[in-house]
């Protein structure tokens, strides 16, 4: 492999396929009434008092935040200890299959997508929240796939190996 041709060929850095499909939400959020994630009977039900729905939906989008970055950071610092590139259009050296990857091949793009519900919780937007399901779609056709096909041409039998016996997110 020449290396320029050494990378997975992914279509966009995939933090910021996450943060486009997040503003475009953001975006229409704020120009197109769209309903909230914890309504006034939804508050109810769940037994939260007057203020107490906000409060409650900040700390849980904090929670989903801080661990999705923290998964994150995680993973990413495997890559490190490695001396691999975390950045998928940089040549892999080495395969992770350690630390987080023996229960996700991808679990920074897992951290993206727990981070992303955070936000989408802090914005209180079920619009947001429902982006995410073609923002994965996205991610999975074509970034994880064409790493999955990179890795696999670059490490053989061990990636297919490890492909085998580990989920692709959870």
């Amino acid at each position: 492999m020449t290396a320029r041709r050494d990378t997975p060929g992914v279509i966009a850095p995939p933090p910021l396929i996450y943060l486009g499909f997040l503003l475009l939400g953001w975006v229409i959020f704020r120009f197109v009434a769209t309903p909230g994630l914890v309504g006034p009977v939804a508050a109810a039900w769940l037994g939260l008092g007057f203020g107490m729905e906000t409060l409650s939906r900040r700390i849980v989008a904090l929670v989903l935040v801080i661990g999705g970055l923290l998964l994150d950071g995680a993973a990413a610092g495997h890559f490190r200890r490695l001396g691999t590139a975390v950045e998928p259009w940089k040549p892999s050296t080495a395969l992770a299959t350690g630390g987080l990857y023996r229960l996700s091949r991808n679990p920074i793009y897992l951290g993206f997508a727990i981070t992303y519900v955070g936000l989408a919780i802090a914005m209180d937007s079920v619009l947001v929240l429902l982006l995410l399901i073609p923002c994965l779609l996205v991610v999975d056709r074509f970034v994880i796939a064409r790493e999955e096909r990179y890795l696999s041409a670059r490490f053989g039998a061990e990636h297919d190996a490890y492909r085998a016996r580990v989920r692709r997110w959870l």
